[in-house]
């Protein structure tokens, strides 16, 4: 799953990395949490541009958006067909910028958590998918991320994983037009894991009111 991450960058990588067409006015995050809002990036017309929405998705045709608290996540393996997703995964894909996220290890009847980025520390993106809910005049859009099986690094850690899309492949998962689903299911597949790290946080990242660059110090030894 992903339950937490973060998103540091600087505005002028995250415009080199997602081909924007200008600087995100973006706060440094440093333990983003389901319901609060998050940035996406989004195919519109021949450009992309990035959005704030709720993390938590809400499908257009739900009675209630509190259906929103239990859709932060979709599973790669089901979400094409799930009727949660299936429309948003057709035709409403995005791209999440990030730069590390949070997995919770047990030990010894407690849970370690830990913080993964790449080796390297630059952005990258979540797979995600978005819709819009409508009802009156109160509008809410928001997202989910895809979660598939864990690589290497985090197995240990977790069973699943956020599923981090290659580079390359983020202009096939924007395009609306794109309606190969086996292709694009091809895509969810787990992030390699030498490229990626990780090590032990303390527990302030538990409470998602302590949002600060202690959250991801290495626990020392």
């Amino acid at each position: 799953m992903c339950g937490r991450f973060t998103l540091r960058a600087r505005p002028a990588d995250l415009v080199e990395v997602f081909e924007l067409l200008r600087e995100p006015e973006l706060t440094p995050r440093f333990n983003i949490a389901p319901t609060q809002p998050v940035a996406i990036v989004r195919q519109v017309d021949k450009h992309r541009e990035i959005s704030m929405v709720r993390w938590g998705l809400i499908p257009f045709w739900a009675e209630d958006p509190k259906v929103g608290y239990s859709t932060i996540n979709a599973r790669a393996e089901t979400v094409a067909k799930k009727p949660t997703f299936r429309q948003s995964f057709a035709k409403r894909r995005c791209l999440i910028p990030a730069d590390g996220f949070y997995e919770w290890q047990r030990m010894d009847g407690r849970k370690q958590p830990f913080f993964i980025h790449m080796k390297d520390d630059r952005p990258f993106a979540f797979a995600g998918l978005w819709d819009r809910w409508k009802r009156g005049d109160q509008a809410i859009e928001s997202c989910s991320i895809i979660v598939s099986n864990a690589n290497e690094l985090v197995e240990p850690i977790h069973d699943r994983m956020p599923v981090i899309l290659d580079q390359e492949d983020y202009a096939r998962w924007l395009d609306p037009k794109n309606q190969d689903t086996a292709a694009l299911q091809g895509l969810l597949r787990p992030y390699p894991a030498e490229g990626m790290t990780a090590f032990p946080i303390s527990t302030l990242v538990n409470s998602p009111r302590n949002d600060q660059p202690e959250c991801i110090e290495r626990l020392s030894a």
